[in-house]
This record gives structure tokens, C-alpha cells and sequence, in this order.
């Protein structure tokens, strides 16, 4: 059999070559020479081969579409990973012959989360584990260091005879070499195969280093056809670049059925979990996790993690915020100085330091305080960050409430967006906001005006303060008025 031949593609004019350069000869592009196999030469009579489908080794026909099963109604059950929240950002579990991209900063438990989803997966399904970045050794040291505690009266592992017992169905591979990787997939045929990770494997017929563009391409594009073949769940693990992005051709994130990253401080210890892109679910729901001795723990209640001091101080106002259909009760923070310097200081934690600059326009306009002459410093509570437009009067209340040295009422929420011109804006899922403000025991929440939710609010035992402008929320919150110099 001929070795397989490789060639340079430039990714701008196109233009190849058999000898890689730092520069396209054709273009003058640099760096833009990216490896690829070369096409299959066409038949002896000068006609092309045909495609061949990969599942049945037939000519692929077209089909009515009447009798096409939808993704719905075919006998094809969601394999839950044993983690709700994981389950939720996911769109209900693992769909078959689906693949999962997880991508984070180094360290953040991405290795750990899929491991210990993998043993949960291992009492209900088949699961391969392919670790190209540690010897098998060093994953059964994590193994047994995030295994459960043994309960009442059984015996302890011994040479973990206990703990293959305990998870008959989960498979260990250490390996790098992608054709050997495809052959212990098509032998095993499991249910869940996690890569770990993409970046590590190597494909033979390749010159270029493990990690490269060609590289990656070419081992994710295999391991989905076979993925897709035999309705395997795939889970691959992706680095991430200093800027934050995924490592590798932009290709992988097109190719994968979900992109999902994993974020966190690392002076924190909690841990977010979001979906970039879902073909099986929505992109804006949110998983909370907490970092602990034994491995990654969910958080039923992360709003206790975003809140402060139960005891009220100046300068703080509460916010519901949504991710997806889930709601978070946030604490802001805020600090209003006189400014040293002849340009104001303007530093946001958590908010968009645009946005904080455009809130301090508007109350500077419609409210007369001169925020011009003062730095402002805003941060939210337990290192979230709030993008939606909701948190917009919380963040205003805050401000004015460090500027004139006040304390805003306990058990009340701020919830609306802030329009240029001074006007409250409705929010999305005000209802659903507002239950969770109630479950935790906020009594009063300032709204936009027209709201009509006041069978709803009182049921949650929330009292509504409809407002229409940020100057009447600011009133109704506070209980003076915020530009009257003797507040």
C-alpha cells in the first residue's frame, strides 16, 4: 500500500505546495501553509471513484423524506452523565453519536468533571476513557482520590479489586496514536468514549507535531465519522489559548455537536460550566459546581454563592439575573471617591466597564451628580459574570447609594433595564425572577412600570414597587430622593 502523500495548503489563496515555507509563495502570506492529505488520484478510465458511506460500504442513494425518522422519533433514550447540572447545559444528557467539546483554562477540573462523570455513566453504559496526556497510572491515582467514601461494612479496595467491581463497565486507554485509539473503539463499541484530549493524539500519516491545525483536524474529522457509525457519545477535551479561545482550526467547533467551556477563578471555588453552541440543547443555560477535597460537588442553590453579608451596608444593591432558565440572586458592589487624577477612574468586576460607563451618563444627565468628578469602582459578588441588561438599575441603585453614603432597605431587589433616556425597561422571565427573590426571602423588588404581575409577585410574597423612571426607582428604593443635595 503507497504511503499517503501530504500537501501544504495555503488557507488564504489556496494555492499548494509539497514543501512547507513560513510564506505562500503565491499570496506572500505568511504562516498560512496548513498540512493536508492529499485528494485521491481518479479511476484508470479517468472517472472519479465514487463516495462510499461509511456504515453500509454502499453508494449512498438519496431517500424520501417521509421516510427519514426524525431525531425525535427514533428509539434513542439521552444517557445522563450523573451530574444534574451537567445534564442541564447539555439539554437533558448525552445524546448517541453525538460529540461534546470541553475546553477551559489549565487546571480548572475539566479532566476531573469528565472523569467522575465517566464512573457515574460506567453503572448504566459502556464508557471508554482515553487519556492521551497522563499514563494510566496517574489516572488511577485521581481515580481513587475522588472515589466515594466506602460505606458502613464494606471492605476497602484492595489493589482496586473493589473499585473495577464497583465500575465493571469503564475502560482505561492511555494512548496518543489515533489509528490505535479507532481500533479499541471499533472493538469496544461503548456507549461514551472521552477524549482526553484532542490536542494529545497524533495521526501517523501526518508530518506535522501532535496539536498542529492538520493534527487536530484530522483525528477530530475520524473520530466523528466513526462516532456517528456506531451511535458512540463522544467527549473530547480542548485547550484553550492565553486569549481565552479554543486551541486548534475553527473547523473542530464547527465539526462538534456542542461546545461547552468551563470557567473559573482560581482564588474561587466554584466552577461554571456553559454551552457555546448546542445542536441538542439551549446555549444559555448555566452549571454550578464547588471544587472540594474529593473532586467537583453540584451547587443546588449557587445564589447563596453570589450573595454577601447578610448584614446591609452602603454602596450594595441585589439583582436577579437569569442564565437560561435558571435564576441567580447577585449582590453588586460599588465604591464612589473623589478622583486624584484628571481623568475619573472607571474599573468594573463581573459588568462590561462599557456598560458602567454608559448607567453613569445617564444618571449624570438625568439626575445632576457629577460622576465626572469622581471615580467609581463596581464588582459583583462571588466573581459572576452578569451580561444581561436586567442587573442595569441594580447597578445604578449601587452607585447612587455609594455616592451619597446610603443604605438600601434589607430583602429588596432591583430588577429592570436602564434606557438612555431615564426610563425603565422590562426585563425577560420577570416571574421567574421574582420566585426565586421570594424563596429567599426578599420581600420587595422595584420593577418597570406595567409590569402586571401582581398576582404573581404576591404570591411569591414579594411587594412590587413599580417605577417608570430610574429617578422613581431610585426614590421608591431608597426612600429619598437621590439629586436632592440633602439626601
Amino acid at each position: 500500500m503507497a504511503k499517503p502523500v501530504t500537501v501544504y495548503v495555503c488557507s488564504h489563496c489556496g494555492a499548494q505546495t509539497r514543501q512547507f515555507f513560513g510564506r505562500c509563495s503565491s499570496c506572500g502570506s505568511w504562516n498560512t501553509l496548513v498540512e493536508q492529505l492529499q485528494a485521491a488520484e481518479p479511476a484508470a478510465d479517468g472517472r472519479r471513484r465514487r463516495p462510499l458511506s461509511a456504515a453500509s460500504g454502499a453508494a449512498a442513494r438519496p431517500r424520501r423524506s417521509a421516510s427519514i425518522r426524525a431525531v425525535g422519533e427514533q428509539p434513542l433514550q439521552r444517557l445522563g452523565s450523573g451530574y444534574g447540572e451537567f445534564d442541564r447545559v447539555l439539554g437533558g444528557g448525552l445524546v448517541p453519536g453525538s460529540l461534546v467539546l470541553l475546553g477551559g483554562d489549565p487546571g480548572i477540573g475539566k479532566s476531573t468533571l469528565l472523569l467522575q462523570s465517566a464512573r457515574a455513566m460506567a453503572d448504566r453504559a459502556s464508557v471508554l476513557y482515553v487519556s492521551a496526556e497522563e499514563s494510566a497510572q496517574q489516572v488511577k491515582l485521581r481515580w481513587r482520590r475522588l472515589a466515594q467514601p466506602v460505606a458502613t461494612g464494606e471492605a476497602p479496595a484492595v489493589d482496586g479489586v473493589a473499585e473495577a467491581a464497583a465500575d465493571p463497565d469503564l475502560q482505561l486507554l492511555a494512548e496518543t496514536d489515533l489509528e490505535l485509539v479507532l481500533q479499541e473503539l471499533e472493538a469496544l463499541r461503548p456507549a461514551v468514549a472521552i477524549i482526553d484530549s484532542i490536542q494529545a493524539l497524533h495521526d501517523d500519516q501526518l508530518s506535522s507535531a501532535p496539536g498542529s491545525v492538520a493534527q487536530v483536524r484530522e483525528c477530530a474529522a475520524a473520530l466523528a465519522r466513526i462516532a456517528k457509525r456506531q451511535d458512540t457519545a463522544l467527549l473530547l477535551v480542548g485547550h484553550v489559548t492565553k486569549e481565552g479561545a479554543l486551541a486548534g482550526p475553527k473547523v473542530l467547533e464547527h465539526l462538534v455537536d456542542a461546545v461547552l467551556t468551563f470557567e473559573g477563578d482560581r482564588f474561587a471555588s466554584h466552577r461554571l460550566l456553559r454551552a457555546v453552541k448546542n445542536r441538542f440543547g439551549a446555549t444559555h443555560e448555566l452549571g454550578v459546581f464547588e471544587m472540594q477535597g474529593r473532586g467537583l460537588a453540584e451547587v443546588s442553590n449557587p445564589s447563596e454563592l453570589f450573595l454577601g453579608a447578610s448584614e446591609p451596608s452602603s454602596g450594595t444593591a441585589t439583582i436577579v439575573a437569569c442564565e437560561g432558565t435558571r435564576p441567580l440572586v447577585v449582590e453588586l458592589q460599588a465604591l464612589v471617591s473623589t478622583t486624584s487624577y484628571a481623568s475619573p477612574r472607571r474599573s468594573a468586576t463581573g459588568i462590561a466597564v462599557n456598560r458602567l460607563h454608559q448607567i453613569l451618563a445617564v444618571l449624570e444627565k438625568h439626575l445632576g451628580l457629577p460622576f465626572s468628578r469622581f471615580d467609581c469602582y463596581l464588582a459583583v459578588a462571588g466573581g459572576l459574570e452578569v451580561e444581561e441588561p436586567a442587573a442595569d438599575l441594580g447597578v445604578a441603585a449601587a452607585v447612587v447609594a455609594s455616592y451619597r453614603d446610603l443604605t438600601l432597605p434589607p430583602g429588596t431587589v432591583l430588577i429592570a433595564e436602564l434606557g438612555l433616556g431615564g426610563q425603565l425597561r422590562p426585563v425577560s422571565q420577570l416571574e421567574l425572577r421574582l420566585q426565586e427573590a421570594g424563596r429567599l426571602g426578599f420581600n420587595r423588588a422595584v420593577v418597570p412600570r406595567g409590569s402586571g404581575l401582581g398576582p404573581a409577585a404576591a404570591a411569591a410574597g414579594v411587594q412590587l414597587l413599580e417605577a417608570g423612571t430610574v429617578a422613581e426607582a431610585l426614590v421608591a428604593a431608597l426612600g429619598v430622593d437621590p439629586a436632592d443635595d440633602r439626601a
